[in-house]
């Protein structure tokens, strides 16, 4: 099983919309799907209710996994593994508890017969996400292109990079320039910086700003379902990152 943890420090960047494709676009691959939900905002759990298993978040960083051991992929193909309130308490766990405790949970996961998992985290350098990025193969950090968004990359990049010196095997598949207004003239001065400063860490691929992606993921489904011409280009670029995604992760 591959893991993949989708991670930013700052909201609002498109971190939860990018992994919620990516899901779908795996799923109708034919893959085994699990989705951790991190976040205590529980928007990834709203968007993929359809896909609830009854099993909670907090439990695979708390250690109490009783329930997990028989946590097999859903006849549907994706188990969601949801936000709740319990999440709140695990930043007053140590990183190295958390962290080995999510490990663990990662590798019954593994052996429950899932092909992937994707985890969205909260847009925090917490010990959820330190935890997460302990026991990941692959991340990848959407990024708004606006000032404090490009602020948060550079702390997000130091922490990858503390955080493969204990977990070496982590691969940062880059940034994904999301909400892009191609219009708009700052955003591309911004990308142009972007991929002056970070030319191996940018994704070849873009999101831009399309209200047909917040569409559906208040609708529980992937924009390419939303019948609507404007879902088009959004169906295209979500579709091309979620290729590019599969392809770099070699997931068989």
């Amino acid at each position: 099983m591959k893991t993949l943890v989708t991670a930013n420090q700052k909201g609002g960047v498109g971190k939860t919309a990018t992994l919620v494709h990516i899901a779908f676009d795996f799923l109708e691959r034919g893959l085994k799907v699990a989705v951790i939900d991190l976040d205590t905002q529980a928007n990834a759990s709203f968007t993929l209710k359809a896909f609830k298993s009854g099993l909670n978040a907090s439990g695979l960083l708390s250690g109490q996994m009783q329930d997990y051991e028989n946590a097999s992929a859903s006849s549907n193909g994706m188990t969601l593994i949801e936000s709740d309130l319990g999440l709140a308490n695990m930043e007053k766990m140590e990183l190295k508890d958390a962290g080995g405790n999510f490990r663990a949970a990662i590798q019954m996961l593994s052996a429950a017969g899932y092909d992937v998992c994707l985890i969205d985290t909260a847009p925090s350098l917490g010990i959820t996400m330190g935890a997460a990025l302990l026991a990941a193969d692959y991340v990848l950090s959407p990024i708004e292109l606006e000032a404090y968004s490009i602020q948060g990359i550079k702390k997000m990049v130091t922490t990858i990079a503390n955080i493969r010196k204990v977990n070496p095997a982590l691969k940062f598949l880059g940034m994904v320039p999301s909400k892009v207004d191609g219009r708009n003239p700052r955003h591309s001065r911004h990308l142009a910086e972007l991929t002056q400063a970070y030319p191996s860490l940018m994704v070849p691929t873009g999101i831009g700003l399309r209200s047909s992606i917040a569409d559906a993921l208040a609708s529980g489904i992937p924009v390419w379902k939303i019948n609507k011409t404007a879902a088009r280009k959004a169906s295209q670029e979500v579709r091309a990152l979620a290729a590019h995604v599969y392809q770099v992760m070699e997931i068989k």
